[in-house]
């Protein structure tokens, strides 16, 4: 069954340089069923769902670990197995010297015409990644950009609107 975000609600959480839970806000532990211990010092990766294309997380990381923010649609998974899209928000966090600490994620409802848009695309992805691998999944994605005329910010930013 499929949970929604309130227009008001915002998820957050951090991880350290690993991925692990550091801090997660109540809205993020109702919406995917779990007590804040069961997160913490998790794998984020905790709610990660199996129609979620890995090329995405892929690009993610390799943005985050430049020190770029990232916007992303993302379809979680709870505990009890409901799912739930999310408009993501990822940066790293950086200490006085500018060395990356952690990661801090801000989610927000998607735009319900961004997630129809999306699921498509994802299936696509993930019909390709079974058969041909991440990369493949992932030129899915470069190959729509590149049809489109558009980068990466400017699809999720459209989509989104």
């Amino acid at each position: 069954m499929e949970r929604k975000l309130n227009e008001n609600d915002f998820i957050v959480s951090k991880t350290d340089l690993k991925g692990r839970i550091t801090y997660c806000n109540k809205i993020f532990m109702d919406l995917a069923g779990y007590e804040e211990e069961e997160l913490l010092g998790a794998p984020h990766s905790i709610i990660r769902h199996a129609k979620m294309p890995k090329a995405v997380f892929k690009l993610l990381w390799d943005r985050i670990e430049k020190k770029e923010e990232i916007f992303a649609f993302v379809i979680n998974e709870s505990k009890n197995k409901d799912f739930y899209w999310v408009f993501a928000n990822v940066t790293a966090s950086l200490d006085v010297n500018g060395k990356i600490i952690g990661y801090h994620s801000v989610r927000r409802k998607p735009n319900p015409s961004a997630v129809a848009t999306i699921e498509g695309l994802y299936k696509t992805m993930m019909d390709v990644e079974k058969l041909k691998g991440v990369e493949a999944s992932a030129q899915v994605l470069f190959d729509l950009l590149e049809e489109k005329g558009l980068s990466y910010d400017e699809l999720i930013a459209a989509i989104q609107e």
